[in-house]
């Protein structure tokens, strides 16, 4: 750990003077996965379901350096209209920014952060549907950019324009 003196015995924990990014903690806040039609579902013959997965990320300020943010991931696959299994995530962490200009807080909120949260929920949502009796489910990258210019120009459409 750094340390500077003023000139005196004591020693004084050293200020980050660079933009800093922690992540103070990553957390399950709620979870359910659903297998309303096993066994019968299970013994079933082999075919490629349908799976359907919507992504939302949303951030809230804690203090004036930590946030929370949250990665909410729900799913369904299906197969000849019958649903094999859902689930419902929402995964979470807290994180300390330090150093960042004001403008460049909701991309990293919105694309950093989430972006590091992802590789965690992935897996707790794959070990379910492994644990329901499932061939693994892989989700594929998401595209954390792409959502929040889709959020982005969301909440600008939803603005009044004034003349």
């Amino acid at each position: 750990m750094a340390t500077t003196t003023n000139g005196g015995d004591e020693a004084h924990p050293a200020q980050p003077t660079g933009p800093s990014l922690n992540v103070l903690a990553q957390y399950v806040k709620d979870f359910s996965f659903e297998n309303p039609n096993a066994p019968r579902s299970l013994m079933q013959a082999p075919k490629q379901p349908q799976i359907g997965v919507q992504i939302n990320v949303n951030s809230q300020a804690m203090s004036a350096t930590e946030f929370e943010v949250e990665l909410k991931l729900e799913g369904k696959a299906e197969l000849d209209g019958n649903t094999l299994f859902g689930f419902d995530l929402l995964y979470a962490g807290v994180f300390r920014l330090q150093n960042i200009p004001q403008e460049n807080l909701p991309p990293l909120l919105m694309i950093e952060c989430p972006r590091l949260l992802f590789p965690f929920a992935r897996e707790i949502i794959g070990n379910a549907v492994v644990h329901g009796g499932y061939p693994p489910l892989l989700l594929d990258p998401i595209d954390f950019v792409s959502l929040y210019q889709q959020k982005v120009a969301s909440m600008q459409a939803q603005q009044p324009t004034t003349a």
